[in-house]
């Protein structure tokens, strides 16, 4: 009797788990705006928790700091765990640290615990982040994928997008504390609903994680991070940045041979004979650095080129942020069916380079209307045509078995790329601009504009010859 209702009830369970995938991609995508902005809503509030809070003024540039270093340099590790003890079980650990630092943060009275707040913050951002796409992709079949990858997309280039807007709102209108807040309900609901809407895990064997090879490459990662952001503010060639990039290859070459001689190491090196995958890293990689560049290039274009105030700079972006949602949502999905994730890579990094030489050569008096927001709109569409599909072409380069490692990987590789790209075109510009402050003038932002683009089209070559080669291959 018992064995004939066993059936049955494996298939009422199936069927309650497809009822409730609408949910599960609500969660997913919910958790993915979440952490992408935090990366970018508390940076209006930093004047107003600098005088709140004491911080000295090159101090105060670590409340972003601590929480991009924690999240690009875990990502990796947190990638790898979730495939062997569970993705479900690290997408909830990963929500309760948000939740938790994001209340130390709020409840702050001095700037060692906000600080704190958000190393913890970070923490619990690296292991959601990749948690929930390899969930997102093991959930939805192949046929249902593009539109949950869209949705993945929307959710990314919305939260990335509107930091500065609902930040500058928050803490013009209700004060700093609330910048932090605002995001709870959100992380708590995470915690709470995971267990009843997300794909129970599997029973996990008896791994070990290697972390040996955890810390080596958590420590490369950051020291590279910290050497790209420190570049911003002092010369590359200065002992600081250049202490750090040494100490960064120095902890990659160690890495490397520690995951040569374990056993079952964090990232297993044979992934890398896979062509796709050695690629895929590389376009993750470039492909971050001229995304993310531009939209702090044209943040610091409105305010120090068009002299807008923050808060009306902010708004001028929402523009970005209505494209950008309404592309992943409407466009990517389409474009995924139609050409797959690695043309439309290639396609979303060619519309990218438009926008950028646009607001590199754009004539100077226009105003914003016809002389900014085209490019901002080109700038946006490119953005939401390249990004997911950049953890797509990683995910399918590796066994099923690592697709959380392949999401770590590709978060892992955009984020440095983000920290590096950033540091270099705003070099680029302040070496090509006149102005003696060190701020970029007309002439920099063309010069940053520029290199931007360059970046943006050399990697799209690279994806096109990517896209040659396996179709060869195929024949």
């Amino acid at each position: 009797m018992n064995r004939s209702h066993a059936p049955a009830a494996e298939a009422r369970s199936a069927d309650r788990f497809l009822d409730r995938r609408p949910v599960a991609l609500a969660l997913l995508v919910s958790a993915q705006f979440l952490v992408m902005l935090d990366t970018s809503i508390v940076n209006v509030a930093l004047p107003s928790i600098q005088a709140e809070l004491g911080f000295g003024a090159a101090a105060v540039t670590w409340v972003v700091n601590a929480y991009v270093l924690a999240f690009a340099g875990l990502m990796l590790l947190s990638g790898r765990a979730s495939d062997l003890f569970g993705r479900r079980r690290l997408f909830t650990s990963g929500a309760g640290l948000f939740t938790l630092g994001t209340l130390l943060a709020a409840l702050a009275a001095g700037p060692e615990m906000l600080i704190a707040g958000r190393v913890v913050q970070g923490v619990g951002a690296a292991a959601l982040s990749p948690a929930a796409m390899s969930l997102l992709l093991s959930t939805f079949p192949a046929d249902q994928r593009a539109r949950a990858m869209g949705a993945w997309g929307a959710a990314s280039t919305l939260g990335g997008a509107t930091g500065v807007v609902i930040g500058g709102l928050l803490a013009g209108g209700l004060g700093w504390r609330f910048v932090f807040l605002v995001t709870v309900p959100v992380s708590v609901a995470a915690v709470a609903l995971a267990g009843r809407v997300l794909e129970a895990d599997a029973p996990a064997g008896r791994r070990s994680l290697d972390w040996v090879g955890a810390v080596l490459a958590t420590a490369a990662v950051i020291t590279l991070v910290h050497g790209a952001v420190d570049a911003v503010d002092h010369a590359w060639t200065s002992f600081r940045v250049l202490g750090l990039l040494s100490t960064s290859a120095v902890l990659g070459a160690a890495f490397v041979v520690a995951e040569r001689r374990v056993g079952d190491p964090l990232v297993p090196l044979g992934l890398f004979g896979s062509r796709m995958l050695r690629r895929g890293v590389v376009l993750a990689l470039l492909g971050g650095s001229t995304r993310a560049s531009s939209f702090v290039l044209v943040a610091l274009y409105l305010q120090q080129v068009l002299a807008m105030p923050p808060q009306q700079a902010g708004i001028a972006m929402v523009p970005t942020s209505l494209t950008g949602f309404v592309v992943s949502l409407v466009v990517l999905p389409r474009a995924l069916k139609v050409f797959g994730p690695l043309r439309t890579l290639v396609l979303g990094l060619v519309v990218l380079a438009g926008g950028q030489l646009w607001l590199a050569w754009s004539p100077d008096g226009l105003g914003y209307v016809p002389g900014i927001l085209p490019g901002l709109l080109l700038v946006a569409t490119g953005v939401a045509l390249s990004f997911t599909p950049t953890t797509m072409v990683l995910a399918s380069a590796a066994p099923a078995s690592h697709t959380g490692l392949a999401s770590g990987l590709a978060a892992a590789s955009m984020q440095v790329g983000a920290a590096l790209g950033t540091a270099a075109f705003v070099v680029v510009g302040a070496s090509s601009s006149g102005a003696a402050t060190g701020a970029l003038d007309g002439p920099g932002f063309t010069a940053a504009f520029t290199a931007a683009a360059v970046v943006a089209l050399g990697t799209a070559v690279l994806g096109w010859r990517t896209t040659t080669g396996r179709t060869r291959g195929a024949r």
